[in-house]
């Protein structure tokens, strides 16, 4: 789905090494019954022995080799095992070890990928979104509307903080469950501690256990990457990530605004979202700003991309951080 292919050769790569690591494992099981059984050894020589001399007798055209070979092999095969048990090793002692015994550690199960591939996908893009450890608390399983006053009121359009949040959840249910089929973004904008943050982890989870990738970033962070990427050839890392930046399934930009800015960084705002927005990956920023103030900041040909392509979501209500702050008090 949104897998890269740098991505898809990280997980390969951790494949290789389960793969190598029950490889020594087995080397050294073999080593440990050899040393105490020497005539085990010795069976598993015959065997190849048996095998070589069968691999002549086929080619000189022997068509009955084949079966006799496995006539064969059975017994010693049987022999190692009765030697294998009365030796005090588990019966299983020279089977290979696996950390997922449905792929045997490839990733995929015929052409399919493996359920434990699927988990790796998942894992990978929760590292690389910077959101892994909030997202569990954070998500629309946690979601709660009673913070959300019916009693606070817009004066502009009528509409209470509760039902406000209701159509912003609603659009953002929607969001997710038309990804990939429908090119949409975001712009979460109202006063400090709405829900805009959480709104846009809830999206972020339930985007990547789809195996999308999404990567967030606060503001003064976002232009940080981008900074050291304009300006700093050898910084490999900023390289990386920029790449990402413009790639990635989702790009989050959190509290837009908070940052300094300057021409450089309102220019390389207008190239990113612009960039998304012609290649189709879809992006969601979230500020405390006004929209005028979007204007002033960061240019009018920046705030036309915005309204004309975002779905503007102005939430409104009581500083939730400051209700829950309150709340925790009251019950300790």
């Amino acid at each position: 789905m949104g897998l890269k292919n740098s991505q898809y050769q990280a997980i390969m790569r951790e494949y290789e090494q389960k793969q190598l690591k029950s490889h020594d494992i087995l080397t050294q099981h073999y080593q440990e019954v050899y040393e105490k059984l020497p005539e085990f050894k010795t069976l598993d020589e015959s065997i190849s022995h048996l095998s070589l001399q069968c691999g002549k007798r086929l080619l000189n055209g022997d068509e009955e080799a084949l079966s006799s070979l496995k006539e064969e092999i059975a017994i010693l095969r049987e022999k190692k095992q009765k030697l294998l048990i009365d030796g005090g090793f588990p019966d299983d002692f020279l089977e290979p070890t696996h950390v997922c015994n449905d792929c045997k550690d490839t990733g995929y199960i015929g052409n399919q990928k493996c359920h434990c591939f699927k988990q790796a996908i998942i894992n990978l893009l929760y590292e690389q979104s910077n959101l892994k450890d909030i997202l569990q608390r954070e998500n629309f399983s946690t979601f709660r509307l009673d913070y959300y006053s019916s009693n606070f009121i817009d004066a502009k359009t009528g509409k209470s903080s509760r039902q406000v949040i209701q159509d912003a959840y609603a659009i953002c249910q929607n969001f997710v469950n038309t990804f990939g089929k429908e090119f949409k973004n975001l712009f979460l904008y109202g006063d400090v501690g709405v829900g805009k943050t959480f709104l846009s982890n809830c999206i972020a989870k339930a985007l990547m256990d789809r195996e999308y990738s999404v990567l967030y970033f606060s503001a003064s962070k976002f232009f940080s990457i981008l900074a050291k990427n304009a300006f700093d050839k050898n910084d490999l890392d900023a390289k990386n990530i920029f790449e990402l930046i413009y790639n990635c399934d989702l790009l989050i930009i959190d509290d837009l605004g908070t940052e300094y800015t300057n021409s450089f960084i309102a220019s390389q705002f207008f190239t990113c979202i612009n960039e998304r927005l012609l290649n189709k990956r879809s992006t969601i920023i979230s500020t405390n700003l006004s929209l005028d103030s979007l204007a002033d900041l960061y240019t009018e040909r920046s705030f036309s991309r915005i309204t004309s392509n975002y779905i503007m979501l102005k939430l409104i209500g009581d500083d939730i951080r400051i209700k829950k702050k309150l709340k925790n008090r009251e019950e300790n």
